[in-house]
């Protein structure tokens, strides 16, 4: 059994992380997994939004495969680099690609399950969903870009606790905490993601991927920099075909048809 299902319907591909015996933990498997499918991703002819969800009922992600790392035994380091290698490239290429991406998170997400709530520019969860950092109880630090992305989402402060004290979060905290869009029945939770990546696959591919990577580098650019990187932007936008069937669309009160 694969433990990454890809399936691309029309414009729309759905990754769902497909350990649900073990709660859909990361093992080196399942990161080479991920690193490959985003390089398959990366400027995909057909594909212009993408949903990432987890097998079964029970859990999204619950982190690191735990059981595997220990029986690597003084090697675990080496084995962990590893891992992290193909985690964080994946990562990387899911943030910076030019899809929208969308989680849905079906049930517990803990560690290194993090890693799919910040680079997503949306993430709905079931309402039985929870949100757990859970590292310091197995005596770890954090991994997959949680300790970049969180205090960004949800502050310095909230960072903290929820590191710290392993703060469980039910789906409506992590609401209220900014850490998720929506939280939605669960029976409705793969209809609502589906339905809104239908809505993003048919906009502006490249605008989007100029949007998420000004959101990305805005914290720690300058000012007159970002400002700069926005003028840029918007020129090779409105250049660009799909910025040209825009204007004219919005001028004509017409539902513009983007093809880039």
């Amino acid at each position: 059994m694969s433990p990454l299902e890809t399936d691309i319907q029309g414009k729309v591909a759905t990754l769902t992380l497909n350990r649900p015996a073990q709660m859909n933990t990361i093992d080196l498997d399942m990161a080479k997994a991920l690193f490959e499918t985003s390089l398959s991703l990366t400027d995909h002819p057909k594909v212009r939004a993408l949903v990432i969800t987890g097998a079964g009922e029970k859990a999204f992600c619950a982190g690191g495969d735990l059981a595997a790392f220990d029986q690597h035994g003084d090697a675990v380091g080496a084995h962990l680099h590893e891992v992290t290698h193909y985690l964080h490239g994946a990562i990387s290429r899911f943030a910076r690609m030019t899809l929208p991406i969308i989680t849905a998170v079906n049930g517990v997400t803990a560690g290194g399950g993090l890693a799919f709530l910040g680079f997503p520019q949306f993430v709905l969860a079931a309402s039985s969903a929870r949100f757990v950092s859970a590292y310091t109880k197995a005596g770890l630090s954090p991994d997959g870009s949680s300790t970049w992305y969180l205090p960004r989402i949800i502050g310095v402060r909230r960072a903290q606790e929820f590191f710290f004290f392993n703060k469980m979060l039910t789906a409506e905290e992590a609401v209220e905490w900014g850490l998720v869009n929506k939280s939605v029945e669960a029976t409705k939770l793969m209809d609502e993601a589906g339905s809104l990546a239908e809505m993003l696959a048919a906009g502006p591919r490249m605008a989007y991927g100029r949007i998420k990577d000004l959101l990305n580098s805005s914290s720690t650019t300058p000012l007159e920099t970002q400002m700069d990187c926005e003028a840029r932007y918007l020129a090779l936008s409105a250049q660009s075909l799909d910025g040209q069937i825009g204007i004219k669309s919005f001028l004509g009160k017409s539902v513009p048809d983007f093809v880039e």
